[in-house]
């Protein structure tokens, strides 16, 4: 992979309303690669995402996609080779689930779609194990396979290699799902990174991004605490500073990655 297949943000800062939601952040998320983020609720992670994928212009600093600044981007161009995944994907319309998956593809379509669009849509839902919703109004679904095939959409979105790079931004991916669902997704989003593509997590498992990130980046009040490889910041102090919790950490019995195990909320904390 080209060493400037990167998304990078240097230096950036958001202040709203004289409020300071994220301090001179500075990091990147590499093509072939998944970069997790973590920190404690309000610590500026679903702003970060905002930012990295132009929703959000920050106060001070710049972020690049390509070695070349994301305001120079166009919206199509930006989209033909990054989706992203919000926490929220509101959809009130009576579309079918294969409509709403095709609109991912929406980038990609001159005129009307085309059958490889529909078969790109469809094996987008195969791989999360949602086909059989196909022809299901999506406003009847359940909350976890709303989720579900959300992620199909952008997975259809990137399905393709178009260019040397392309990156999938993913904020809380797991939050509705079961146990099985929340591994298949990270599966997923694994399987996407070693095809070459860069994939942002915004996750609050810390076992799940110890499993499935090959960096991981702790957020606390709109500053980095760390970023670095998943066995050098699940440290027991580093997790107590961010979270304020104590846990130990062990080597996980059947993978090559560190075993988060909580101990204890301290009884200063007021929980």
């Amino acid at each position: 992979m080209e060493s400037n297949s990167l998304i990078q943000s240097r230096n950036i800062t958001v202040e709203i309303n004289s409020k300071k939601l994220l301090d001179n952040i500075s990091l990147e998320i590499s093509c072939g690669e998944i970069h997790a983020i973590l920190g404690p609720n309000g610590a500026g992670k679903s702003t970060l995402r905002k930012v990295l994928c132009g929703d959000l212009m920050p106060t001070k600093g710049s972020v690049s996609m390509d070695n070349k600044p994301l305001c120079d981007w166009s919206l199509t161009e930006r989209a033909m080779v990054r989706a992203v995944l919000p926490q929220d994907s509101s959809l009130n319309f009576p579309f079918s689930v294969l409509e709403v998956v095709l609109m991912g593809r929406a980038p990609h379509i001159i005129g009307t779609e085309s059958e490889k669009d529909f078969q790109i849509a469809r094996s987008a839902l195969e791989s999360v194990d949602e086909l059989k919703l196909s022809e299901r109004i999506y406003s009847t679904l359940s909350g976890g396979e709303k989720q579900r095939v959300q992620l199909a959409r952008v997975l259809a979105q990137i399905w393709e290699k178009t260019s040397n790079s392309r990156y999938l931004l993913l904020d809380e991916p797991t939050s509705n799902l079961d146990l099985a669902h929340q591994h298949k997704t990270l599966m997923i989003a694994r399987k996407f990174a070693r095809e070459g593509v860069g994939v942002l997590v915004i996750i609050h498992d810390l076992n799940l991004a110890a499993q499935y990130a090959n960096r991981i980046t702790l957020l606390k009040e709109g500053e980095i605490i760390i970023s670095d490889l998943p066995e050098k910041v699940f440290d027991p102090d580093i997790i107590y500073d961010t979270f304020g919790v104590s846990v130990s950490v062990q080597k996980h019995p059947y993978f090559d990655c560190p075993l988060i195990i909580w101990r204890d909320i301290p009884e200063n904390k007021n929980y």
